[in-house]
């Protein structure tokens, strides 16, 4: 069973139409990210989602319970990573985890989990000294700390230094290969493209797709970029079949190509071509 279904959602508010239609399958064990521009609806699908907000029409489910209907056990399956957490910044890491893990039936082990994300140098610290990235892990910790079947992450990088942006995609490898589903929102293409299986992009309410960060927008299909520079300057060319194109330049130059470089589109060139067309 697909870890989460939703069909023909819609939300309004007064007049204004967050959620038009919207249909997202979630399979069990990957991690999938939900892309958009700002008021695109990524927020109120996803709080759907998670039963923090009732939807106008449509059906949820989310691990075969409706998140509108859901209980506390329902609740102690899912693990929620916010934007800000809100907690109390005077209590250590330790203390934390600590708490949050009373709150289940069966926890992960609190020094354990502060070791696997990193923070055991930092367990005696205060939350409020702990720099962004620290901060994330202790976040996500608390997040995982009651073993979710399901783990929500709603821009979980922001405001990352490169090298803290990867430690912490490591962390989220992690947790997949140890059979959690995550759903991800994020504005990093960098970040959708390193880390999911599948993403879904949102644009003025409605679903646009739903594909591999390879397929998207048929970027796997592309006609190539070819570029090469010589005496006479700079020249491009684009290919459906680049290798066909440099085998010829390269019988033109005698093998050696002046400064070749063959382009692909990117995904942020596909995502930015979808959302900014008119709909």
């Amino acid at each position: 069973m697909a870890a989460i279904e939703v069909r023909s959602l819609r939300k309004t508010y007064g007049d204004f139409v967050a959620v038009d239609g919207v249909d997202l399958t979630v399979e069990t064990g990957e991690i999938f990210a939900i892309l958009g521009p700002n008021g695109a609806g990524k927020t109120t699908t996803v709080e759907i989602m998670e039963g923090y907000r009732r939807r106008d029409a449509g059906t949820v489910s989310v691990l075969g319970v409706d998140p509108a209907e859901a209980t506390l056990e329902w609740r102690a399956r899912v693990g929620i990573v916010l934007q800000t957490s809100g907690f109390n910044d005077e209590l250590t890491v330790a203390e934390m985890v600590a708490h949050f893990a009373s709150f289940h039936r069966s926890p992960r082990d609190p020094e354990e989990l502060i070791e696997a994300v990193g923070l055991t140098e930092k367990a005696g610290a205060k939350a409020r000294s702990l720099s962004g990235g620290q901060q994330r892990r202790l976040d996500v910790a608390i997040g995982v700390v009651g073993r979710p079947e399901l783990l929500f992450l709603d821009e979980p990088t922001t405001g990352f230094d490169p090298e803290a942006r990867r430690h912490f995609w490591q962390l989220i490898r992690s947790l997949r290969d140890e059979g959690t589903t995550i759903v991800l929102t994020t504005h990093y293409l960098e970040e959708a493209e390193a880390l999911a299986d599948r993403l879904a992009v949102l644009v003025a309410s409605r679903v646009v797709e739903v594909a591999t960060p390879a397929t998207l927008g048929g970027r796997a299909d592309a006609a190539a970029l070819v570029r090469w520079t010589d005496a006479d300057g700079v020249h491009e060319t684009r290919s459906d079949n680049p290798t066909r194109t440099v085998v010829e330049l390269a019988q033109r130059y005698d093998g050696d190509i002046p400064e070749l470089c063959v382009l692909r589109p990117s995904l942020e060139d596909v995502y930015l071509q979808m959302v900014s067309v008119p709909r």
